[in-house]
């Protein structure tokens, strides 16, 4: 049964940007993070997109992420990004995931779990200050790593903070404090196979933090990372369009209010289009009071009164609207386009939260 409200997601334009990013960064392998359902657009779907694109492996958060396409039967290398609870490290090495560590304890759980030279990745914290080992400490927990018959030092790698600001010194900084982190380690006789530092933002901005990976996210789906590297992502196609169909028409007077809290008055008799999509859908309530418009007709349409659960409304003046017309939330119709930056821009957000906060209920349609 197909619902009037869906996503729309192209194979070919993640498979395109996977293409497009991996020239660039070339010869560091280019891994695709799919994480958050892909973020938004169907981890499956991304996975698959990415590898015939060219992608070396894969990145999650979760080890449920990873088992998910596991079960898809994807059987490239998948990287956890995080240390994860203890009870899942075997799912983890059962799945074949490489996993992320910065603590002893961490080594520890594969040890305890049964891990036999699994392959792990040491992060460490040059400034992100969420999760890694300080750069004092990134010996330590190598050592850890080397002495244990658990496991074997597949990489190492770092996050960058503010690398869509290309002119930032603290990415620089950053990358200062990461070299000195790999130089003590190479000193001590440890040579991990990849070495990678690059975000999307990283991998287009900054050629230094490419090294012999990068990890890119939001870029493979068509998304710039953020307006200081739009220049840089003019070639990458966006892959979700969110679209609806309208489900009821009607007629309002002037002076008449609509939705909860009636906080939106019409000023002149008009037409009103009701969308079955709403804020467990993913569109943000508050849409309306920043000027969000649809598409529909070839045209914007204000959104009027408040997004409701499932439902919101739109003022089409005076023009011809009927039950199953299409409607464009994200995307393009006739010679115009909504982003999911435009969305992010009104709110005061970021595209990443737009298309991740896209709901389960929205049916993912591949295109």
């Amino acid at each position: 049964m197909s619902r009037w409200a869906w996503a729309e997601v192209s194979a070919s334009a993640i498979e395109h940007n996977v293409r497009e990013l991996a020239s660039v960064v070339a010869p560091a392998q280019m891994w695709a993070v799919v994480k958050a359902d892909g973020y938004g657009h169907g981890s499956v779907l991304a996975a698959r997109a990415a590898l015939a694109g060219g992608a070396h492996g894969l990145c999650v958060a979760l080890v449920q992420e990873g088992v998910t396409l596991r079960a898809a039967g994807v059987d490239a290398p998948i990287l956890v990004l995080s240390e994860q609870p203890s009870a899942q490290t075997a799912t983890a090495l059962a799945a074949g995931l490489q996993l992320t560590v910065y603590t002893r304890e961490g080594v520890e759980a594969i040890a305890v779990a049964g891990g036999v030279a699994h392959p792990v990745h040491l992060k460490v914290d040059t400034g992100m200050r969420r999760v890694g080992a300080s750069v004092s400490l990134a010996l330590e927990v190598a050592a850890a790593i080397q002495a244990s018959p658990a496991t074997s030092l597949a990489g190492v790698f770092t996050h960058l903070a503010v690398a869509d600001e290309p002119a930032n010194p603290f990415t620089t900084l950053q990358l200062d404090r990461f070299d000195e982190a790999l130089a003590v380690l190479r000193t001590a006789g440890y040579h991990p196979p990849l070495v990678h530092a690059a975000n999307s933002s990283g991998a287009l901005a900054h050629p230094r933090a490419r090294y012999g990976m990068v990890r890119a996210g939001i870029a493979i789906y068509g998304i710039s990372p953020g307006a200081g590297v739009d220049h840089l992502c003019r070639s990458l196609q966006p892959a979700l369009s969110l679209k609806a169909r309208v489900s009821y028409v009607k007629r309002v007077a002037a002076g008449e209010s609509i939705s909860y809290g009636l906080r939106h008055t019409f000023l002149r008799d008009s037409t009103v289009a009701t969308l079955p999509i709403g804020y467990a859908d993913g569109v943000p309530r508050r849409l309306h009071s920043v000027e969000g418009t649809v598409l529909l007709g070839g045209r914007h349409r204000p959104i009027v009164g408040v997004v409701t659960m499932d439902q919101l409304m739109l003022d089409c003046g005076d023009d011809a609207v009927a039950v199953g017309d299409e409607a464009v939330l994200i995307g393009t119709q006739g010679a115009h386009t909504i982003t999911a930056a435009d969305w992010a821009a009104r709110l005061d957000t970021i595209a990443y939260e737009i298309v991740c906060g896209l709901s389960t209920r929205i049916e993912r349609r591949p295109v």
